[in-house]
């Protein structure tokens, strides 16, 4: 599980003509996607690394290795750029990284199992997770202290207090 890759951004395309790339970051500091040494490709080859950022909104603008020209540049468009789970900081207590939630089972305070995290999304009005029960179809909970007042790591678990069903 420490090698896991994760999606910290992506390459949206050329930036001016000297074969600057503009990157789409996904971590919560985009100038933070800069300093990974260790980029890789979704097959977990070695994406090219970066240098010379600097920042623009969604992300940033930089140089790609072995990168010379525009069109080097744009031929890298939609090149998805992954980390090393255990290259991320570890979190502060009482924190972690939603990709962790993935997996892991989600129960009731009275032990009812409701399923496994398939994923979590963002669709704009907050982080939801993707619950999948056994044998049934997947449902959204949403992501707040209310519906999920507890996260266990340690033991694998996310204690969640589903909505109530109305009639």
């Amino acid at each position: 599980m420490a090698d896991r890759l994760i999606l910290v951004g992506h390459i949206a395309g050329a930036f001016g003509v000297r074969g600057d790339v503009r990157v789409t970051s996904f971590t919560a500091d985009p100038m933070t996607l800069a300093g990974y040494r260790d980029l890789r490709r979704a097959d977990g080859s070695p994406a090219p690394a970066l240098s010379g950022a600097r920042p623009v909104k969604g992300g940033l603008i930089a140089r790609a290795s072995g990168v010379e020209t525009r069109e080097q540049a744009e031929a890298l468009r939609g090149l998805k750029l992954f980390v090393l789970r255990e290259a991320l900081p570890a979190p502060d207590e009482d924190e972690f990284y939603l990709t962790d939630l993935v997996g892991m089972r989600v129960e009731t305070p009275d032990g009812q199992v409701l399923g496994t995290v398939r994923g979590v999304q963002d669709f704009g009005a907050g982080d939801l997770l993707e619950i999948k029960p056994e044998g049934a179809p997947s449902f959204w909970l949403p992501f707040t202290r209310e519906a999920v007042p507890e996260v266990d790591l340690a033991g694998g678990r996310i204690l969640a207090q589903p909505p109530a069903e109305t009639e």
